[in-house]
């Protein structure tokens, strides 16, 4: 299967973190903001939506941006330079530093699965409490796991 054919398979999401490098009054950006959330008292950060690349930021006072929604890990790089844009336009000294991918989310639809015959049959590598959780946790590396629905999504997650 080719790359562009993996793309149409797979639903993703990146999530990328960059520090502004100053510090950032949240109530000024929410005032001068187009497409902008920010309630003070349930969180203490401001979400902003754009376009092109459709994503949203999370941006706190201590300049940490996080990046949400890119289909790829170029477009979280261009979402995240277009955030810190907006914020040096509105006067902050910003820098784009550590720049780090948090987090690679892909979902897709498969076969329907008994997880407790995966669960029984992978033991050492499967986490399954269906009081808990109605998936099954598949460990593929210390920093990637695989939920397994019985209908057979499956939700990749990886850094």
């Amino acid at each position: 299967m080719d790359e562009s054919a993996l793309e149409r398979f797979f639903d993703k999401n990146v999530v990328s973190r960059v520090n502004l490098g100053c510090r950032l009054d949240l109530n000024l950006i929410a005032r001068n903001t187009w497409n902008v959330k920010y309630n003070p008292k349930v969180f203490p950060r401001v979400l902003i939506q754009i376009r092109r690349p459709r994503t949203t930021a999370s941006i706190f006072s201590s300049g940490v941006l996080i990046c949400m929604g890119a289909t790829s890990i170029e477009e979280s790089k261009v979402a995240a330079r277009r955030f810190a844009r907006i914020m040096q336009k509105l006067g902050f000294p910003v820098r784009f530093l550590n720049f780090k991918i948090q987090l690679i989310m892909a979902t897709c639809s498969s076969f329907p699965v008994s997880l407790e015959r995966l669960a029984l049959a992978h033991r050492e590598h499967c986490s399954y409490e269906p009081e808990l959780f109605p998936c099954i946790h598949y460990r593929l590396q210390p920093s990637h796991c695989m939920i397994i629905s019985s209908k057979g999504n499956l939700t990749l997650k990886g850094n």
